[in-house]
This record gives structure tokens, sequence and C-alpha cells, in this order.
């Protein structure tokens, strides 16, 4: 089949470059001619482990290819997908829409044949109503469908997600949608991937719902693990003897600063809104944002007290060890490193970091953080040493260099990475996130 995926970022690129695997003739498209100008030259606009020797596979085998002319880029394709961004608006926080419609009203113009389109963007409900109406106002002489096909891919493993999908759903209203569909992922399909076809508006509240439960499982651990350290509990027996519980599982209950990235802050945010708009509320989501951008500011209050309290802390250095929100990934939206650099800027600390893939984004964010070539220079001379993403280069740190290094071995690790007997038994003052 032909496929046309519009948008060429995290979501478009990886999904438009696992369809070609599959032997679908695929074509990226996006306006920034830079960007497509850069995967003609084989740099990838975004760090996805395994991206690279994809993206050039299938352009060397001639199935996937770039442009910025989407009339072109469509013509002939049997599956347009929308894949732009809904960032969340200023002011109001709701899903903007304004790059979705746009594609559709472009789609709409320059449609030359059948086709279904497909809106793999994160969108709230009744976006699908939308865009079928902007695409029937503009060419209402060919046949189309406009289908819902959430993704939920992880940053660091989307490749394998993609192609290893614990569900596909697929929102349509006719079987012409759905038969496209079934082809478009007969691939999966027949390795036995789940197939779910449900209503429009009901996929396209499922992809929501599904963000917001797992941000909920976060905060739910993250919030015990307060409890942990006031009763002198170990948060991670007690994640392990829930996660057991085959009805809760153990995925999402690791205990840390708090969730961030380019879905859960957003998603979480947009379905608020949609609850507000249907005066339908949802209120253990409004709690979950609530505790959750109060946690990133608490971890970084978290690394004064380690330092010896507010009035000790001021003049102060800390080595920041990670900046992106995960690893695997050179994603620094909606960081916890950000809020803790600040909050630790404004009690007068001077900051250091490294970060293996995420530095050059996070310069701009935090410009009073003195990036470094790699984790030993960020903690010369520094009185306390923050964990704060599980980056593998940080999981077997070398102990007695760093003692050597550090004015003060202090270890904040907010991953809890590290086994507390054996990083004080090496004469470090360890603290880590419930764990008494």
């Amino acid at each position: 089949m032909k496929i046309a995926m519009v948008g060429s970022g995290y979501v478009g690129l990886v999904s438009g470059a696992c369809f070609a695997d599959f032997g679908h003739d695929v074509v990226c498209i996006d306006k920034d001619q830079g960007k497509i100008d850069r995967l003609h030259q084989g740099i990838m606009p975004i760090y996805e482990p395994g991206l690279d020797a994809l993206v050039l596979r299938n352009v060397e085998q001639g199935r996937l290819s770039f442009t910025t002319d989407l009339p072109e880029g469509i013509r002939g394709a049997d599956a347009i997908f929308i894949a732009v961004g809904t960032p969340s608006r200023r002011g109001d926080g709701h899903a903007d829409l304004t790059y979705v419609y746009a594609v559709a009203q472009e789609v709409g113009q320059n449609l030359a044949n059948d086709a279904v389109i497909v809106t793999k963007s994160t969108v709230p409900v009744g976006t699908g109503d939308e865009v079928e109406r902007i695409i029937a106002a503009c060419n209402p002489a060919h046949r189309f469908a406009v289908v819902s096909n959430p993704e939920f891919l992880r940053e660091g493993a989307a490749i394998n997600d993609f192609k290893r999908p614990d569900r596909i759903i697929i929102g349509a209203e006719d079987e012409f949608g759905r038969d496209v569909m079934r082809e478009v992922y007969r691939p999966l399909f027949l390795n036995e991937s789940p197939l779910l076809f449900v209503s429009r508006r009901s996929s396209e509240l499922t992809k929501y719902a599904a963000n917001a439960f797992l941000a909920v499982k976060i905060t739910f651990i993250n919030e015990m693990a307060d409890l942990c350290e006031k009763v002198g509990g170990n948060v991670q027996d007690v994640a392990r003897g829930i996660g057991l519980d085959k009805r809760i599982g153990s995925k999402f209950l690791h205990a840390g600063p708090g969730y961030g990235g380019s879905c859960f802050p957003k998603d979480t945010l947009a379905l608020l809104k949609t609850s507000e708009d249907y005066e339908s509320p949802v209120r253990i989501v409004e709690a979950v944002v609530k505790v959750n951008d109060l946690r990133k500011r608490a971890m970084g209050r978290k690394v004064i007290e380690a330092l010896g309290g507010m009035d000790v802390a001021r003049g102060k250095r800390v080595a920041l060890l990670g900046l992106t929100f995960k690893p695997n990934t050179d994603d620094m939206r909606d960081s916890p490193a950000i809020a803790i650099a600040q909050t630790l800027q404004d009690a007068g600390v001077t900051t250091t970091a490294y970060d293996p893939e995420g530095m050059e984004q996070a310069r701009p964010l935090m410009p009073f953080v003195e990036m470094t070539t790699d984790p030993y220079a960020a903690i010369s001379g520094a009185d306390a040493i923050v964990i704060v993403t599980e980056w593998d280069a940080f999981r077997a740190l070398d102990l007695k260099r760093v003692q050597e290094l550090a004015n003060n071995p202090v270890l904040v690790d907010l991953r809890n990475i590290y086994n507390p007997e054996d990083i004080r038994k090496a004469g470090f003052t360890y603290v880590s996130v419930g764990r008494n």
C-alpha cells in the first residue's frame, strides 16, 4: 500500500519508518524544509535508539522517502496519516489543534483519489468529526473515511512498541475505513497483535484515558514513597508487593521525581479540559496533575535538605546527572530536572550537569546550569551529586573516583538505582526516594 505520513516528528517518523519496514511504500511529509533536508542526509531530528539505521535501510531499499510537497506526497495514497503536534494551548490548556485542522484543510483541497485519513496525533474527543467536516467541505468528489488510530509508543522503545504492540486501536465509522486499516496493519495482525475496532470517539478517548491511568499509577507510588519515608517503610518492597497482583501489575510503580515528557503532562491537562467542557469532572486526574507539579520542586528541596538546609545550601555546588525526562531520549519537555534546577537556583545553589543526549535541548531551558562533557566533570567540586535520570551510564559510577572529585560524598538518588547499604559502606551520605 502507499502511505502518506504528514508530520515527520517523533510519532510520524517512527511510524513511517516502521510501516516502510513492513513493505509499504511510505512518504513522510513535513513543512520544515531544514528537517527534510537533514533526513535526506540521514540526520535524525530526534534521538531514538535504532531509528537512524531503520530509516537508512528503508530509504536505500526505496520504500521510504521525504518531501515538503503535500499535494504530491499524498497523490495515490491509500492511507494519509496526520501525525502533527497537538501541544497544550497557551492560556487554557486545551490541546492546540491548529496543525491538525490545517493538514485536514490541505488534504481536502488536494485529495485526488479515494483514501482513508487517519488521525495519529493525540486529539480530544470529537476531533475526527471536525476533520471529516473540513475534508468534506473542501473535496466532496472522492470517497474518504476519517479514522482514529492513536499511538502508544514509549520514547526510548518506540520501534519495538510499534512492531510488537500490546494492541492496535482503530476508531472507524464505516467498512471502507476498517478495510483499509486492516490492510495497513496486516503484517502485525498476522503476528496476532490485537486489532481492536471501536467507534472513532471511543478511540480518541482511549488514548487520553490510557495516559491518565499511567500518570495515576506513577503519582500513587510517589505518594506511597513519601509515606514510606515517614513510617520507615521501603517503597520498592511496597511496589513489588502490590505489583505482583495481576490486577495491578508491576509497570509504572517506580518511585521518582515525577512524570514529564511529551505525553503525560499535556494529555492529562487536555483530558481535564475535555471533562470541563462536558461537565463531567475527573477528580482523580485533577489531583494527579497538581501532585505531580508540586513534586518536582519538592525534589529540589530534598536536595537542599541533603546539603544541610536552606541556610547552609546557599553558595554550594550540585551536580545533576541526567536531564531528560527519561533515559534513551533527548526529550526535555516537562522534565523534572527543569524544576529541580530552578529550585536550586532560587536557593542560591550553583549547578553543573551532564546528560548523554539531552544537553543541547536543555541549554535554552536552564541557561544558569553549567553543562559538562561527562559525569565526572559535572561531579568535580560538587557538594552533592543528584541522579535525576536513570541512564545506564550512571548505574555503575566509579565511587572511589567520585569521592576524590567531589567536595562532599553526598549522593541523592532520585531514581533508586543504587543499593543503600553498598553506597553507605563506600563512605557516602546517601539519600533516596521512599527508602528509610
